[in-house]
């Protein structure tokens, strides 16, 4: 029964109560009759007056109360207004001085691996994680490596889908190798597959900006973000707010609504030093008060309620300072070693022997030794590779994939321990130390946070209602682990184009809860 309900029958039971004594006082004959007037008037009304008027007005204050809370249930529980949760791409709103269309940054973090937050060294985007909300983890794709994760931010597709399947590989189509780190390599078009979200956008006739997000700066359809700044190392942190304040800044008819925006530094000082590291605790601060330096900047242009930033990463950080080594030569021999004619995906190994090479005796040779030593690495064709993995169906993934297990290093006797990191990526993406992070904060998350907040209010009570309902000092919304191919399709609904999105790898409807 509706707690309101339950008020009102109270208050009804009472009155009808009431008007039950007042008809047996006038018809229970004059023996009651005369008992009241032995009485005398002065005994006859004042302490059940006083009585029947305070029972009457408590009645009403708890019907109050009661209707009160009904409805904040009500609206917890059914349909919720909130004034960001119909402010789409085409809706124009003012900071103050300014007209202003909905606006996404979404910046990456190389690197940041999702319990660097639980360390006490990011106040900011802790904070705005409670004003908005933040996700446990984002689950990367596999291999969790820097460029197949950003395409697949950007496109929402699987490698396997968009075609990056290592930082560096060999394509027997093109009979070409890919390396990330060369422009004259990487940025062909060609090698590229998917729609990246500044492709769909752009088909909408909304400006994008990229600053240095990895990728080309052209689709093989030939589609360009409109305004596009190419990758150079050691950018400082502060050189880049400059430019996206700069893209922010610019005349209504200019301004990019999308606007992307990647960030190293973390990534580096992980391979450098190790995930545990003063030096990648040192670089967390520093990118922590970038992003405080951005929100303050919005704050500043009256922008909070305007734009959206999403804070992810590509993938997280393992420690491998000291890795136990599994020496390839010891397994397949020396001669089998001098057969491989590509080797991709470190730190896996993806093999392609030359084609006079017994490819079958090496592959048995590498499953005896998997059989043999589980615990260090796994073997896999395209027939066995894991569902999971979505890393199978493109014939840029090598034919044998070696996948080695956290704690392990796959090498042979002439290099041993040579140009290894301390922090290293790459491993099996359902690793915790893989999980990458995933923050939001503007329009769309202080829908989320407020939606939440009365769902949260309506079942306490409803779980406990004899203890009332009451406000909570734990305000973050945590998402649980989600996959990191739904991100394109928040950015589609965030700017209101939905129609125009790409085919994707991500689930159908995964945010229209949010919505």
């Amino acid at each position: 029964m509706p707690v309101s309900d339950v008020a009102s029958k109270s208050l009804f039971d009472m009155g009808k109560e009431e008007r039950n004594e007042e008809r047996e006082g006038l018809l229970s004959g004059s023996q009651s009759s005369q008992s009241q007037c032995e009485k005398g008037e002065d005994a006859l009304h004042p302490a059940w007056s006083r009585n029947r008027i305070v029972g009457v007005a408590a009645s009403f204050i708890l019907l109050l109360i009661c209707g009160t809370f009904a409805r904040s249930l009500a609206c917890s529980r059914g349909p919720y207004y909130h004034p960001n949760l119909h402010f789409h791409g085409e809706e124009v709103r003012s900071n103050g001085t300014h007209d202003f269309k909905r606006t996404v940054l979404i910046i990456s973090i190389d690197g940041l691996r999702a319990d660097y937050l639980d360390r006490g060294l990011t106040p900011h985007l802790i904070d705005i994680s409670k004003q908005g909300l933040r996700a446990k983890s984002m689950r990367p794709i596999f291999p969790t490596l820097t460029f197949p994760n950003h395409w697949a931010l950007m496109t929402g597709l699987y490698a396997e889908s968009h075609g990056i399947v290592a930082n560096n590989f060999w394509d027997p189509a093109s009979n070409e190798e890919f390396h990330y780190n060369l422009e004259a390599s990487a940025w062909k078009p060609d090698w590229w597959f998917g729609e990246p979200m500044w492709e769909t956008v752009g088909k909408a006739g909304i400006i994008t900006a990229n600053l240095m997000w990895p990728g080309p700066p052209k689709t093989s359809s030939g589609a360009v973000p409109t305004y596009f700044i190419p990758w150079r190392d050691r950018v400082p942190l502060g050189e880049k707010l400059e430019q996206l304040l700069s893209w922010i800044d610019l005349p209504f008819e200019q301004r990019p609504q999308l606007i992307m925006g990647y960030e190293p530094s973390l990534d580096q000082a992980g391979h450098a030093t190790g995930p545990m590291s003063a030096l990648v605790n040192k670089t967390l601060g520093q990118v922590d008060a970038f992003a405080k330096d951005l929100h303050t900047a919005l704050e500043q242009r009256n922008l909070t309620d305007i734009v959206d930033i999403v804070f992810v990463s590509d993938h997280g950080m393992t420690d491998t300072s000291h890795p136990e080594l599994v020496y390839m030569d010891n397994i397949i021999g020396e001669e089998g070693l001098n057969l491989i004619q590509h080797e991709d995906g470190w730190p896996s190994m993806g093999l392609r022997f030359y084609p006079e090479a017994n490819a079958s005796h090496y592959l048995e040779l590498l499953h005896k030794a998997s059989d043999e030593n589980p615990e260090k690495f796994d073997v896999y064709t395209h027939e066995t590779m894991p569902e999971r993995y979505h890393f199978a169906n493109n014939d840029r993934i090598a034919p044998i994939y070696v996948v080695p297990k956290i704690g392990y290093s796959l090498t042979t006797k002439a290099e041993g321990n040579t140009g290894m990191s301390k922090g290293n990526h790459g491993y099996d993406n359902k690793e915790p130390s893989m999980h990458a992070m995933f923050v939001a904060h503007g329009p769309f998350s202080a829908v989320v946070k407020a939606l939440h907040h009365g769902r949260s209010l309506s079942a306490r009570f409803l779980s406990r209602p004899n203890k009332g309902w009451h406000s909570t000092s734990d305000d973050t919304y945590v998402m649980n682990t989600f996959q990191n191919v739904e991100v394109y399709t928040l950015v589609m609904k965030l700017l209101g184009i939905e129609q125009h999105a790409a085919y994707t790898n991500g689930t159908v409807g995964f945010w229209d809860k949010y919505f």
